[in-house]
C-alpha cells in the first residue's frame, strides 16, 4: 500500500482528509467514515471492476468540533437527512475516479455544513411608507366607487 500523509487516516481502504469548513472550524477525518462500493449506471467493463462510488457518514452529535448550539442548529436543519442514529450520509458516484468522488462528497458535506451553520438573519420590522398607505387607500376608494356604480336598475 502507499504511504500515509499527515492529516490523513485510512478507513475502509480509503484515504481521508480533514474537511475545512471555515478559518476556525475543521472537521477532523477521525469523525468521518468512508465506504466505497460499485457505482451504478453506464461505464462498460470499468464500472464492474472498480469501487468508485464513495459514501461518507458523519455523526453530528458525536462531533467534538461544534458547540452544542451549532450541533442543535445543524441537526434541526438536516433532520430529514439524518439516520435514526443521527448520522448524515452523503454519496457521490458522479466521477469514474474514487479520488474525485471523495473530493466531491467532501465538498458537498462542507457546503452543507456551511449553509446550515450560520444563523438566519433576524427579520427587521418595517412600516409601510406614507406613499404606499395613500396608494392603498386610493385603490380602496376606486374599487368602492366601481362596485357602487355597478348597481343598476331599481331596488325592489
Amino acid at each position: 500500500m502507499g504511504h500515509m500523509i499527515a492529516g490523513q487516516q485510512k478507513s475502509d481502504n480509503i484515504m481521508a482528509d480533514d474537511i475545512i469548513i471555515n478559518d476556525r472550524i475543521t472537521v477532523p477525518a477521525a469523525e468521518l467514515s468512508y465506504t466505497a462500493s460499485r457505482s451504478s449506471g453506464p461505464g462498460g467493463q470499468h464500472v464492474n471492476t472498480t469501487d468508485s462510488r464513495i459514501q461518507v457518514r458523519w455523526n453530528i452529535a458525536a462531533s467534538a468540533v461544534f458547540t452544542e448550539a451549532q450541533k442543535d442548529r445543524l441537526q434541526r436543519a438536516l433532520q430529514s437527512r439524518l439516520t435514526e442514529n443521527g448520522d448524515l450520509i452523503l454519496a457521490s458516484e458522479a466521477h469514474r475516479s474514487q479520488r474525485r468522488n471523495r473530493e466531491d462528497v467532501n465538498q458537498r458535506l462542507a457546503a452543507l455544513i456551511r449553509e446550515h451553520l450560520t444563523p438566519p438573519k433576524p427579520r427587521k420590522k418595517t412600516r409601510p411608507t406614507l406613499a404606499s398607505k395613500k396608494r392603498r387607500l386610493e385603490e380602496k376608494k376606486r374599487r368602492s366607487r366601481l362596485k357602487k356604480d355597478r348597481g343598476g336598475g331599481e331596488d325592489y
